[in-house]
């Protein structure tokens, strides 16, 4: 079997995309189970790709979170004249929210624990100055101990400019949050927003607005109101309405991912871990009222 950096010894191969397979490893320095994402030769020689993989190696470096898988190691091997990069990860055991959302809506309850979690570990990024970029069902692994967030490959430090050289913007149409589109600089809201999509998707089974293409999607973005929530029985009027503010066209209306984890985490009746020291936030809505007041208790 395979040992990367002279420690990480490769077990079995738990997937595989395009760029890269992630490995079940063991760690032979620390003594404990790993996840290792190896990059293809092909993609490591790509500097676009490998960058991406640092990236997201020191992102993740930043912080640690229960809600947020931890990144470990980032490193680079050779063998057989061929280089490969490696991301040393949290071997985390569950199951990928878009796979469970096959099966349709979830209940309520399960939908605002999810986000709850989500907001909470990305509470703690935006703390550290991260904007995740790319929150979906397929970047939400739910275990045990509950959601974790993963791939912190198209993150950016807040400030930074939204967009690539060329005009390339990063992440998946159907969660970008409308000010995005204007190529401005990356921001928590835009993380809130995506949280909004995920929360009514739970709920619903479907995206906010029907949409057949990307053009089509992002104009609804811009242009086009969610869609109502459907009546749903036992949802409570602070899940709703933390769906509907999130999903607000203006980055300023939307409640911070702070108060989306407080508010969903009291609405479902779990408790979550966000960061302890907060500024006095502007009361815009009902939504931030009750922030304001529940993390001030």
């Amino acid at each position: 079997m395979r040992v990367l950096g002279g420690r990480y010894r490769l077990r079995r191969k738990l997937g595989e995309g395009g760029m890269a397979a992630v490995w079940e490893a063991h760690d032979e320095v620390l003594d404990r189970d790993v996840a290792v994402k190896l990059l293809t030769a092909e993609h490591t020689a790509d500097a676009e790709a490998f960058e991406r993989a640092r990236n997201e190696a020191r992102s993740g470096a930043r912080f640690a979170h229960p809600n947020v898988v931890s990144v470990y190691d980032f490193g680079t091997s050779r063998r057989a004249g061929r280089g490969t990069a490696y991301l040393v990860m949290e071997l985390v055991e569950g199951q990928a929210l878009d796979r469970v959302m096959l099966d349709g809506p979830l209940d309520w309850q399960v939908a605002g624990r999810i986000c709850a979690e989500v907001g909470a570990g990305l509470a703690a990024a935006h703390g550290h100055g991260v904007v995740h970029r790319d929150i979906k069902p397929a970047n939400i692994v739910l275990t045990a101990s509950g959601a974790k967030i993963l791939d912190f490959g198209v993150a950016a430090r807040t400030g930074q400019p939204d967009q690539l050289p060329d005009g390339t913007l990063l992440g998946t149409p159907a969660y970008l949050a409308p000010e995005r589109l204007e190529r401005g600089a990356a921001a928590p809201p835009a993380d809130v927003y995506a949280v909004g999509v995920l929360l009514y998707q739970c709920l619903t089974g479907r995206l906010p607005w029907p949409a057949n293409t990307d053009e089509q999607m992002l104009l609804a973005h811009r242009h086009t109101p969610p869609a109502p929530l459907p009546e749903i029985a036992g949802l409570p009027d602070e899940v709703a309405e933390v769906c509907t503010t999130s999903l607000s066209k203006l980055p300023e209306a939307r409640p911070t991912s702070v108060a989306v984890a407080l508010l969903l985490s009291a609405a479902v009746d779990v408790p979550v871990h966000v960061p302890p020291v907060l500024r006095p936030l502007p009361a815009r809505t009902d939504v931030m009222h009750a922030a304001t007041e529940a993390i001030s208790v």
